[in-house]
């Protein structure tokens, strides 16, 4: 079983965090679909907010009290910088950056100790495997840093090593007395409900859980930087891509042309590896005008690949950029796809983002060997 995805170029309010995909498209070679709209990131939410005065609630620190010329905020944010990249990895953290006593705090985990908080982290590795991204990390006040990450895992005693995805915001305030870190709090954008223990925090990692399975073939390289309960937000890399005309953003006409290209039928009769999604792109606001694209390994280069022999066959570079993608199950229909690109867009214009026209849905499964039933 695998899944599909649909995208969305969208435009955002505020300052933008990178670029965006010039176009969208729908695939179609997934058991699932996911939907991706590209788009401006949004302000984070301000220290004021509910959410980060608990936060507070478990510090040592009066965030009000006049700053200490003993402790050097900036210094410490650099630090982290330097630091929480370890956080997984055989060197790990540097434990005399924190207090004895740290207090943390996550959705469904927490310590006291450093103790406690440094077996948490041996514990994940055993477990997950974790792959930690760290975005930036900023004061947020007079004893307080924030940072932004992406964790992505695999839970490695299930046989299918289901990945688990998650992003947010960490809180970590400072001891005034002594410039060592005294609690740590995380956030996940995924959930409502961040405060220990959450019900709603548990059954997100109890959903990532399910089987599934996709192709292992390769895939355009993407960060996600941004995981919610309804859409991912995620960085692409350039990737190159055989297209030619499709018939609608569910359909798989034209298939079998821009297949043909990496089976032989081209300049040089060089057959190239199949990759996975095949993505369905459409332009327009009511979604006909269709390109139907296959994905080319990212070791090729466009200057050097043989000339497609078809006329209506053409190469492309995707520059890549920031996109919003939605996950769904079952078969994409036409009606399906429809749907799930109005809700991605209304979920991005209900967090004040400006969704550009068309969209691009990613079909994992193979449409003639995956049985409709199975594509969760």
């Amino acid at each position: 079983m695998a899944t599909t995805h649909l995208t969305t170029q969208i435009l955002r309010q505020t300052p933008p965090v990178c670029g965006s995909f010039r176009r969208v498209t729908t695939t179609g070679l997934s058991s699932s679909s996911p939907l991706t709209i590209t788009f401006k990131t949004r302000k984070e939410a301000s220290p004021k907010n509910q959410k980060f005065r608990w936060a507070r609630k478990l510090s040592l620190v009066e965030q009000s009290s006049p700053l200490k010329p003993t402790v050097d905020v900036e210094g410490l944010a650099t630090f982290l910088y330097d630091d929480l990249p370890h956080l997984f990895d055989d060197q790990g953290i540097d434990r005399t950056a924190y207090d004895e006593q740290v207090k943390f705090r996550d959705p469904i985990t927490k310590h006291d100790t450093i103790s406690g908080y440094l077996f948490n982290i041996s514990l994940l590795k055993v477990l997950f495997r974790p792959l930690f991204q760290l975005h930036w990390v900023k004061q947020t006040g007079p004893y307080e840093i924030t940072t932004r990450w992406t964790m992505v895992m695999k839970f490695m005693p299930l046989p299918w090593k289901p990945e688990l995805v998650f992003t947010g915001t960490s809180v970590m305030g400072i001891n005034p007395n002594n410039g060592k870190f005294c609690s740590h709090v995380d956030f996940w954008d995924s959930i409502e409900n961040n405060e220990y223990f959450s019900l709603e925090g548990l059954w997100d990692v109890f959903r990532q859980l399910r089987v599934y399975k996709t192709p292992d073939l390769e895939t355009p390289r993407y960060q996600i930087l941004k995981r919610t309960a309804n859409y991912e937000v995620r960085k692409y890399e350039p990737f190159i891509v055989v297209e030619t005309v499709g018939e609608k953003l569910s359909g798989s006409n034209g298939f079998n042309a821009v297949a043909g290209y990496i089976f032989g039928k081209n300049s040089t009769t060089e057959k190239i590896p199949m990759t996975t999604p095949v993505f369905t792109q459409a332009l327009d606001p009511e979604l006909s005008d269709v390109s139907i694209q296959i994905v080319l390994p990212s070791e090729k280069d466009i200057s050097s690949l043989p000339d497609p022999s078809q006329e209506t066959v053409k190469l492309r570079k995707v520059e890549g950029g920031v996109a919003a993608a939605l996950k769904f199950s079952g078969k994409p229909t036409e009606d399906v796809v429809r749907k799930k690109e109005k809700a991605l867009r209304s979920n991005l214009m209900k967090d004040g983002l400006k969704p550009r026209m068309g969209c691009m849905l990613a079909r994992y499964n193979d449409p003639g060997r995956t049985w409709s039933f199975t594509m969760v």
